[in-house]
């Protein structure tokens, strides 16, 4: 008679017990801190371009300039006026010293005096419109010259020189150039109404999004973009909407990055991680120990008489390449981690002990609100 085979030979090793934080994941664009559209405030045809195409400008760097004679005549003429004005003062002034003391005298009678009177107020009065009229000339003629109100890259300019450029408040002025910030650059995106009520949830723990702009720091998060796998990126939020959506049952919020290297452009896509629960202790397995029943899941366990039992599982995130087991599994039990495809339920096998993996890197406290390297299910 043939002899039985031996048990196959399985590894094993008991769940990893480690405190992590829950997250979720969503999808979001980049948007500038500050947007700028330059358009001029004086009209003018358009003398000088000072810049390049997709440049990084500073604040306060030439632009633009508007062919600046017409409004340096407007100056001249301006202050000439004024100067006339002054004059007109100053001979009204001493008319109206001469009728004081000839109105004492009795020399002219006192409706004389009056107008003279009146007559060095009118003048006052122009000089100070005069004035004015210099201030406003010196404005247009400060405005013909157009410089960079923010910091940031700026797009193709709009207008060639040559052209005439149409300014002022109304609507129809003429779009110069954009100016977008980058450093540092926001990060928006929406979440459904059960992901902030669960937020909102948290802040007995000090994790609370919608608070995140009065906290100061915010909430960590971390980011990642099409082209990455890790989430490398880490920010915090500073803002959430103070309406939910009625059509879609969203609402929005937003993180701040940092992009001191200019990675992140205005518009592009990535996926954020947001802390979606306080830290707490789990148990954790290799996720290649995890079986697939139908539409459930399950660990193979080895009872004490390496006898194998099959035990459903409820699982949570990957940590670290460890899947979170929030249920079903004792911290004690001994899975099978290697050897999955030879056991079965009710089978004997030969377990072998694994080497202990080292554990995940502990987060900070949740004072700091961490930011652990989790990836979502």
């Amino acid at each position: 008679m043939q002899a039985a085979p031996p048990p196959p030979v399985v590894t094993v090793a008991t769940p990893l017990r480690d405190t992590i934080i829950d997250h979720d994941e969503y999808v979001g664009r980049f948007v500038a801190v500050d947007m700028v559209e330059i358009r001029a405030r004086v009209s003018g045809y358009l003398d000088q371009v000072h810049f390049t195409d997709g440049q990084v400008v500073a604040k306060g760097d030439r632009l633009f300039t508007i062919d600046q004679r017409p409004f340096e005549n407007a100056l001249a003429q301006a202050r000439a006026t004024l100067a006339q004005t002054r004059a007109n003062l100053a001979f009204a002034q001493g008319d109206l010293e001469r009728a004081a003391q000839l109105v004492r005298q009795k020399t002219v009678t006192e409706q004389v005096f009056d107008q003279r009177t009146q007559a060095n107020r009118v003048a006052e009065a122009a000089v100070r419109a005069q004035e004015a009229a210099v201030q406003q000339a010196e404005l247009d003629l400060q405005y013909s010259d157009l410089r960079a109100p923010i910091a940031g890259r700026i797009g193709d300019r709009r207008v060639s020189p040559g052209n005439l450029v149409n300014g002022g408040t109304a609507g129809n002025t003429t779009l110069l150039a954009t100016i977008v910030s980058l450093d540092p650059i926001r990060f928006e995106f929406t979440f459904d109404e059960s992901s902030y009520l669960r937020a909102e949830r948290l802040e007995k723990s000090g994790m609370n999004l919608a608070s995140a702009s009065a906290s100061g720091g915010g909430v960590k998060v971390s980011l990642r973009l099409i082209d990455e796998q890790e989430f490398s990126h880490d920010g915090h939020m500073d803002f959430v909407d103070n309406v939910i959506d009625r059509s879609s049952g969203t609402i929005r919020g937003r993180a701040v990055f940092a992009n001191s290297n200019r990675l992140f452009t205005p518009g592009m896509f990535a996926r954020i991680r947001v802390p979606a629960s306080p830290p707490y202790t789990a148990l954790l397995v290799p996720d290649a120990a995890i079986g697939t029943e139908q539409a459930r899941r399950f660990v193979l366990v080895v009872e004490a008489d390496n006898a194998v039992r099959q035990v459903f599982v409820t699982l949570g995130q990957i940590v670290n390449g460890m899947r979170v087991v929030r249920g079903g599994l004792n911290p004690d039990d001994r899975v099978i981690v290697n050897g999955l495809m030879r056991a079965r339920a009710g089978q004997k096998v030969t377990p072998q002990v694994a080497p202990s993996p080292p554990p995940p890197p502990p987060p900070p406290t949740p004072a700091a609100q961490a930011n652990p390297t989790v990836q979502a299910n």
